[in-house]
Protein backbone atom coordinates (compact mmCIF):
# COMPACT_ATOMS: atom_id res chain seq x y z
CA UNK A 1 0.00 0.00 0.00
CA UNK A 2 1.11 3.87 -0.34
CA UNK A 3 3.40 4.89 2.52
CA UNK A 4 1.89 8.05 4.23
CA UNK A 5 4.19 10.86 4.22
CA UNK A 6 4.41 14.46 4.82
CA UNK A 7 2.87 16.95 2.49
CA UNK A 8 5.70 18.02 -0.31
CA UNK A 9 7.94 15.58 0.20
CA UNK A 10 8.76 12.74 -2.22
CA UNK A 11 7.15 9.08 -1.14
CA UNK A 12 9.53 6.74 0.19
CA UNK A 13 7.70 4.01 -1.41
CA UNK A 14 5.29 4.00 -4.57
CA UNK A 15 2.05 1.98 -4.32
CA UNK A 16 2.16 -2.07 -4.61
CA UNK A 17 -0.82 -3.86 -5.98
CA UNK A 18 -1.17 -7.35 -6.34
CA UNK A 19 -4.12 -9.03 -8.39
CA UNK A 20 -4.40 -11.79 -11.14
CA UNK A 21 -5.62 -12.27 -14.34
CA UNK A 22 -9.66 -11.99 -15.23
CA UNK A 23 -12.23 -13.01 -12.83
CA UNK A 24 -14.30 -15.47 -14.58
CA UNK A 25 -13.24 -19.07 -13.88
CA UNK A 26 -15.43 -21.64 -12.72
CA UNK A 27 -12.98 -23.36 -10.43
CA UNK A 28 -12.86 -20.04 -8.53
CA UNK A 29 -16.76 -20.77 -7.73
CA UNK A 30 -17.31 -22.32 -4.33
CA UNK A 31 -13.27 -21.44 -3.66
CA UNK A 32 -12.81 -17.86 -3.76
CA UNK A 33 -16.07 -16.55 -4.82
CA UNK A 34 -18.95 -17.64 -2.20
CA UNK A 35 -21.11 -20.29 -3.03
CA UNK A 36 -23.38 -19.03 -4.71
CA UNK A 37 -22.46 -16.44 -5.77
CA UNK A 38 -24.08 -14.89 -8.94
CA UNK A 39 -21.59 -14.84 -11.86
CA UNK A 40 -22.47 -11.32 -12.90
CA UNK A 41 -21.76 -9.49 -9.44
CA UNK A 42 -18.00 -11.62 -9.88
CA UNK A 43 -16.42 -8.43 -10.70
CA UNK A 44 -17.89 -6.89 -7.81
CA UNK A 45 -16.08 -9.22 -5.09
CA UNK A 46 -13.25 -10.25 -6.71
CA UNK A 47 -12.50 -6.26 -6.71
CA UNK A 48 -12.45 -6.10 -3.01
CA UNK A 49 -10.53 -8.67 -2.34
CA UNK A 50 -7.70 -7.50 -4.47
CA UNK A 51 -6.65 -4.12 -5.68
CA UNK A 52 -5.85 -4.47 -9.34
CA UNK A 53 -7.18 -7.08 -12.08
CA UNK A 54 -5.25 -7.64 -15.39
CA UNK A 55 -7.53 -7.82 -18.13
CA UNK A 56 -6.67 -10.77 -20.38
CA UNK A 57 -10.02 -10.78 -22.47
CA UNK A 58 -9.42 -7.52 -24.22
CA UNK A 59 -6.51 -9.85 -26.07
CA UNK A 60 -9.13 -12.03 -28.19
CA UNK A 61 -12.08 -9.14 -28.66
CA UNK A 62 -12.20 -4.81 -28.46
CA UNK A 63 -14.65 -4.19 -26.14
CA UNK A 64 -17.42 -1.01 -26.76
CA UNK A 65 -16.67 1.93 -24.34
CA UNK A 66 -19.86 1.09 -22.38
CA UNK A 67 -18.37 -2.67 -21.36
CA UNK A 68 -15.17 -0.69 -19.71
CA UNK A 69 -17.68 1.75 -18.43
CA UNK A 70 -19.76 -1.19 -16.52
CA UNK A 71 -16.64 -3.44 -15.57
CA UNK A 72 -15.73 0.21 -13.68
CA UNK A 73 -18.75 0.87 -12.48
CA UNK A 74 -18.64 -2.59 -10.73
CA UNK A 75 -15.22 -1.72 -8.42
CA UNK A 76 -14.62 0.69 -5.66
CA UNK A 77 -13.06 3.85 -5.91
CA UNK A 78 -8.78 2.86 -6.00
CA UNK A 79 -9.24 -0.07 -7.92
CA UNK A 80 -7.31 -0.54 -11.09
CA UNK A 81 -7.24 -2.61 -14.23
CA UNK A 82 -4.37 -3.34 -16.60
CA UNK A 83 -5.63 -3.65 -19.71
CA UNK A 84 -3.89 -6.29 -22.50
CA UNK A 85 -3.65 -5.46 -26.08
CA UNK A 86 -5.19 -6.98 -28.83
CA UNK A 87 -3.80 -9.96 -30.76
CA UNK A 88 -4.46 -7.74 -33.96
CA UNK A 89 -2.13 -5.73 -32.87
CA UNK A 90 0.54 -7.35 -31.48
CA UNK A 91 0.58 -10.47 -34.08
CA UNK A 92 0.83 -7.90 -36.52
CA UNK A 93 3.72 -8.72 -38.83
CA UNK A 94 4.88 -5.24 -39.21
CA UNK A 95 4.17 -3.53 -35.52
CA UNK A 96 5.10 -0.10 -36.69
CA UNK A 97 2.65 0.23 -38.95
CA UNK A 98 -0.20 -0.25 -36.16
CA UNK A 99 -1.18 3.14 -35.08
CA UNK A 100 -4.95 3.15 -36.44
CA UNK A 101 -5.64 0.08 -34.80
CA UNK A 102 -3.55 1.11 -31.45
CA UNK A 103 -5.94 4.32 -31.27
CA UNK A 104 -8.95 2.37 -31.69
CA UNK A 105 -8.21 0.37 -28.61
CA UNK A 106 -7.21 3.10 -26.46
CA UNK A 107 -10.68 5.03 -27.76
CA UNK A 108 -12.45 1.67 -25.66
CA UNK A 109 -9.68 1.35 -22.81
CA UNK A 110 -9.80 5.14 -21.75
CA UNK A 111 -13.43 4.58 -20.69
CA UNK A 112 -12.42 2.76 -17.63
CA UNK A 113 -11.60 6.41 -16.44
CA UNK A 114 -9.66 6.51 -13.00
CA UNK A 115 -9.82 2.65 -12.99
CA UNK A 116 -7.11 2.56 -16.31
CA UNK A 117 -3.98 0.98 -15.14
CA UNK A 118 -0.91 -0.01 -17.36
CA UNK A 119 -1.55 -1.43 -20.94
CA UNK A 120 -0.04 -4.30 -21.38
CA UNK A 121 1.64 -5.10 -25.32
CA UNK A 122 2.19 -8.98 -25.51
CA UNK A 123 4.61 -10.01 -28.20
CA UNK A 124 4.21 -13.81 -29.77
CA UNK A 125 7.25 -16.25 -28.68
CA UNK A 126 8.09 -15.90 -32.33
CA UNK A 127 8.42 -12.26 -31.91
CA UNK A 128 11.95 -11.47 -32.59
CA UNK A 129 13.55 -8.27 -31.65
CA UNK A 130 14.56 -6.31 -35.00
CA UNK A 131 15.29 -2.63 -33.22
CA UNK A 132 13.76 -0.93 -36.16
CA UNK A 133 10.30 -2.48 -36.26
CA UNK A 134 10.20 -2.40 -32.65
CA UNK A 135 11.17 1.44 -32.28
CA UNK A 136 9.00 2.39 -34.70
CA UNK A 137 6.28 0.77 -32.39
CA UNK A 138 7.36 1.97 -29.17
CA UNK A 139 6.99 5.46 -30.81
CA UNK A 140 3.69 5.11 -31.61
CA UNK A 141 1.73 4.17 -27.78
CA UNK A 142 1.33 7.32 -26.57
CA UNK A 143 1.81 8.85 -23.56
CA UNK A 144 -2.15 10.58 -23.40
CA UNK A 145 -4.93 9.32 -24.97
CA UNK A 146 -8.50 11.56 -25.04
CA UNK A 147 -7.01 13.22 -22.18
CA UNK A 148 -6.15 9.97 -20.15
CA UNK A 149 -2.37 9.98 -18.86
CA UNK A 150 -0.98 6.16 -19.83
CA UNK A 151 1.77 3.86 -18.44
CA UNK A 152 2.76 1.09 -21.09
CA UNK A 153 4.75 -2.36 -20.06
CA UNK A 154 5.52 -4.52 -22.89
CA UNK A 155 5.97 -8.38 -22.32
CA UNK A 156 8.61 -9.75 -24.72
CA UNK A 157 8.79 -13.38 -25.49
CA UNK A 158 11.73 -14.12 -27.37
CA UNK A 159 15.12 -14.91 -26.39
CA UNK A 160 16.57 -12.11 -28.39
CA UNK A 161 15.17 -9.24 -27.05
CA UNK A 162 17.70 -10.59 -23.93
CA UNK A 163 19.41 -7.56 -25.56
CA UNK A 164 21.06 -4.07 -23.90
CA UNK A 165 19.47 -2.33 -27.18
CA UNK A 166 16.47 -3.36 -26.32
CA UNK A 167 16.61 -2.21 -22.72
CA UNK A 168 18.13 1.24 -24.08
CA UNK A 169 14.88 1.60 -26.40
CA UNK A 170 12.45 0.37 -24.08
CA UNK A 171 14.27 3.41 -20.90
CA UNK A 172 14.48 6.24 -23.58
CA UNK A 173 10.26 5.89 -24.37
CA UNK A 174 9.56 5.52 -20.70
CA UNK A 175 8.25 2.10 -21.39
CA UNK A 176 8.46 -1.02 -18.66
CA UNK A 177 9.93 -4.42 -19.44
CA UNK A 178 7.66 -6.90 -17.97
CA UNK A 179 9.32 -9.40 -15.63
CA UNK A 180 7.94 -12.93 -16.39
CA UNK A 181 8.46 -15.12 -13.74
CA UNK A 182 8.55 -17.94 -16.80
CA UNK A 183 9.99 -21.33 -16.77
CA UNK A 184 9.22 -21.29 -20.25
CA UNK A 185 10.02 -17.81 -21.54
CA UNK A 186 12.58 -15.02 -20.72
CA UNK A 187 12.87 -13.97 -17.52
CA UNK A 188 14.62 -10.74 -16.76
CA UNK A 189 14.00 -7.90 -14.48
CA UNK A 190 15.81 -5.35 -16.09
CA UNK A 191 13.78 -2.25 -15.37
CA UNK A 192 13.29 0.16 -18.01
CA UNK A 193 10.05 2.36 -16.91
CA UNK A 194 9.15 4.07 -13.88
CA UNK A 195 7.03 1.35 -13.11
CA UNK A 196 7.25 -2.39 -12.30
CA UNK A 197 4.90 -4.78 -14.25
CA UNK A 198 5.70 -8.26 -12.96
CA UNK A 199 3.42 -11.59 -14.32
CA UNK A 200 4.19 -14.80 -12.04
CA UNK A 201 3.51 -17.98 -13.02
CA UNK A 202 5.11 -21.03 -11.00
CA UNK A 203 1.45 -21.21 -8.78
CA UNK A 204 1.17 -25.09 -8.14
CA UNK A 205 -2.17 -26.43 -6.98
CA UNK A 206 -0.58 -28.32 -3.71
CA UNK A 207 0.05 -25.28 -2.16
CA UNK A 208 -3.51 -23.37 -0.92
CA UNK A 209 -2.42 -19.92 -1.73
CA UNK A 210 -0.47 -20.96 -4.76
CA UNK A 211 3.29 -20.51 -3.52
CA UNK A 212 5.09 -22.02 -0.36
CA UNK A 213 4.67 -19.10 2.53
CA UNK A 214 8.73 -18.56 2.49
CA UNK A 215 8.35 -18.05 -1.69
CA UNK A 216 5.28 -15.15 -1.10
CA UNK A 217 7.35 -13.71 1.68
CA UNK A 218 10.27 -13.64 -1.11
CA UNK A 219 8.28 -11.53 -3.60
CA UNK A 220 6.89 -9.41 -0.65
CA UNK A 221 10.36 -8.18 -0.42
CA UNK A 222 11.16 -7.58 -3.63
CA UNK A 223 8.09 -6.24 -4.54
CA UNK A 224 8.93 -3.52 -1.77
CA UNK A 225 12.46 -3.44 -2.89
CA UNK A 226 11.13 -2.26 -6.33
CA UNK A 227 8.46 0.50 -4.69
CA UNK A 228 11.38 1.78 -2.95
CA UNK A 229 13.30 2.54 -6.26
CA UNK A 230 15.67 0.09 -5.68
CA UNK A 231 16.57 -3.26 -7.58
CA UNK A 232 16.56 -6.56 -6.38
CA UNK A 233 19.61 -8.02 -6.99
CA UNK A 234 18.56 -11.65 -6.57
CA UNK A 235 16.70 -11.53 -9.96
CA UNK A 236 18.13 -12.34 -13.62
CA UNK A 237 19.30 -8.79 -15.58
CA UNK A 238 20.94 -8.61 -18.98
CA UNK A 239 22.71 -5.58 -17.93
CA UNK A 240 23.87 -4.13 -14.77
CA UNK A 241 21.28 -3.98 -11.88
CA UNK A 242 19.79 -0.23 -12.12
CA UNK A 243 20.85 2.17 -9.19
CA UNK A 244 18.36 4.00 -6.05
CA UNK A 245 15.51 5.76 -8.38
CA UNK A 246 12.88 8.08 -7.68
CA UNK A 247 9.85 5.42 -5.69
CA UNK A 248 7.76 3.20 -8.36
CA UNK A 249 4.22 1.85 -8.20
CA UNK A 250 4.50 -1.72 -8.80
CA UNK A 251 1.74 -4.19 -10.39
CA UNK A 252 2.54 -8.18 -9.10
CA UNK A 253 0.02 -10.32 -11.33
CA UNK A 254 -0.71 -14.14 -10.51
CA UNK A 255 -0.78 -15.54 -14.14
CA UNK A 256 -1.66 -19.45 -15.46
CA UNK A 257 0.23 -21.71 -13.63
CA UNK A 258 -2.17 -22.95 -11.40
CA UNK A 259 -5.02 -20.75 -12.41
CA UNK A 260 -7.41 -22.04 -9.38
CA UNK A 261 -4.84 -20.78 -6.72
CA UNK A 262 -4.07 -17.54 -8.31
CA UNK A 263 -6.76 -15.66 -6.68
CA UNK A 264 -5.43 -16.86 -3.06
CA UNK A 265 -1.87 -15.84 -4.12
CA UNK A 266 -2.85 -12.30 -4.72
CA UNK A 267 -4.67 -11.92 -1.56
CA UNK A 268 -1.73 -13.44 0.51
CA UNK A 269 0.76 -11.89 -0.91
CA UNK A 270 -1.58 -8.19 -0.62
CA UNK A 271 -1.63 -9.16 3.33
CA UNK A 272 2.45 -10.03 3.62
CA UNK A 273 2.77 -6.35 2.15
CA UNK A 274 0.37 -4.33 4.09
CA UNK A 275 1.58 -5.61 7.16
CA UNK A 276 5.50 -5.45 6.40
Amino acid sequence: MATQRAPGKAPARGDIRTGMGGWTFPPWRGVFYPQGLVQKRELEYASRQVRAIEINGTYYRSPEAATYEKWAADTPDGFIFSVKAPRHIVQARSLSSTGERIGQFLDGAVALGDRLGPLLWQFLPTRKFDADDIAGFLDLLPEKHAGATLRHAVEVRHDSFMDERWLELARERGVATVFTDSPKYPSFADLTGPFVYARLMRSVSSETNGYRAKDLAAWAGRAATWAAGEDPADLPHVGPAASQAAARDVFVYFISAAKERNPAAAVALDKLIDSA
